[in-house]
């Protein structure tokens, strides 16, 4: 069920849970517009830049990985760009949209814990995600995650027009 546009007249507990619902509600909408393709929809590049929508789920549960685990907490992570191969996104043949689908919905509810136990202006722990620069505060990471979510999934909305699925939001 698509989660509902996060209305700004709609009364929300705290400026984390109006950035939190902004991510809930994309990703809903990547869920849905995936949800619209065929299974060789979810593996076809439409685009010169070469990327597949499946490709595309992968890469945004590893960047709320990247951002708050690896990122903002500072925890050991075995591979924080494990979306890429050869520097393009990249999923396997043997991994089903089921199986993305669920690993986003397993990132989704460690992001939200992550973003539970902190404030909004903590900074985040020092380390590599950083490349040397000052960590960013906890409210910094969601703004440019739900940037980086409501950028792919416009990119999104495109591929599956263009591949006939249903237009608009």
């Amino acid at each position: 069920m698509p989660v509902p546009f996060p209305e700004p007249t709609t009364p929300v507990p705290s400026r984390a849970e109006v950035l939190l619902g902004y991510l809930d509600y994309f990703r809903s909408g990547v869920r849905t517009k995936l949800a619209a393709l065929s299974p060789a929809d979810l593996r076809r590049s439409r685009l010169p830049s070469g990327w597949a929508p499946i490709e595309l789920l992968r890469h945004l549960t590893f960047v709320e990985l990247r951002w708050l685990e690896w990122g903002f907490e500072g925890f050991d992570v075995a591979e924080p760009w494990g979306d890429e191969r050869d520097h393009r996104w990249y999923v396997g043949l043997d991994e089903s949209l089921a199986d993305l689908l669920a690993a986003s919905d397993a990132q989704a509810a460690r992001s939200r814990e992550v973003v539970e136990r902190h404030d909004l202006d903590d900074q985040g722990a020092p380390g590599p995600r950083w490349d040397g620069a000052q960590p960013a505060t906890l409210e910094r990471v969601l703004l440019h995650l739900v940037q980086e979510y409501a950028r792919h999934l416009g990119q999104l909305d495109i591929v599956v027009e263009l591949a006939g699925g249903p237009q608009g939001e």
